[in-house]
């Protein structure tokens, strides 16, 4: 499902989309799509980066703005003022983990630049999954220190968030390996 397109960047592993609206799709992503910790992937060339969201911004021109205004009714704006319609969206804030490219996903810091205007998709549970295994098939979160150097604030809670996920997508013994490095989590919020 197509969530988004790219519109900036601050490095290159952090991305910032504008979720399609009514304008751009006859049926735009709800809330739930694109929540904290979804995962998704970006086309870029003849591989795929993959990310997470971690962050969201609402983007409203009008607040703020007191002054007059001539307006129309709502139902005329869109044959008067199209763009009207279209001030107010919503950014996601993305941080790339990795890539997948010749059926062999990777985690790490993708090479590829993801250009202005690249669609982002929801990535489905079985890519997800797919993602979190290494070449033996045993589970790895090789990203864990590039989420928490990126992700800043959101850090543990994007850890969090992103076990819950795995949680349901693993074995036992991997589920006990992923609690372990949640208290691991919990001590060191507690700590700082």
């Amino acid at each position: 499902m197509l969530l988004a397109r790219i519109v900036q960047s601050t490095s290159h592993v952090d991305y910032a989309a504008r979720v399609l609206d009514s304008l751009e799709t006859a049926t735009p992503p709800s809330a739930a799509d694109y929540h904290f910790g979804q995962f998704v992937r970006i086309p870029a060339g003849s591989s795929e980066a993959v990310g997470v969201v971690y962050n969201s911004q609402l983007i409203n021109p009008e607040f703020g703005s007191y002054g007059p205004r001539l307006t129309t009714p709502t139902e005329l704006n869109a044959v008067f003022s199209p763009d009207y319609l279209n001030e107010q969206g919503v950014l996601i804030a993305i941080l790339l983990l990795g890539w997948h490219e010749a059926g062999d996903y990777r985690q790490g810091i993708p090479r590829a630049v993801l250009p202005v205007n690249s669609p982002v998709e929801m990535m489905p549970p079985a890519e997800v999954a797919a993602f979190h295994r290494d070449q033996a098939g045993k589970l790895r979160l090789a990203y864990y220190t590039q989420v928490a150097s990126h992700a800043r604030l959101f850090a543990f809670h994007l850890i969090d968030a992103i076990i819950d996920q795995l949680n349901s997508l693993v074995t036992p013994a991997e589920q006990a390996r992923l609690r372990v490095l949640r208290q691991g989590l919990a001590w060191r919020q507690t700590l700082e």
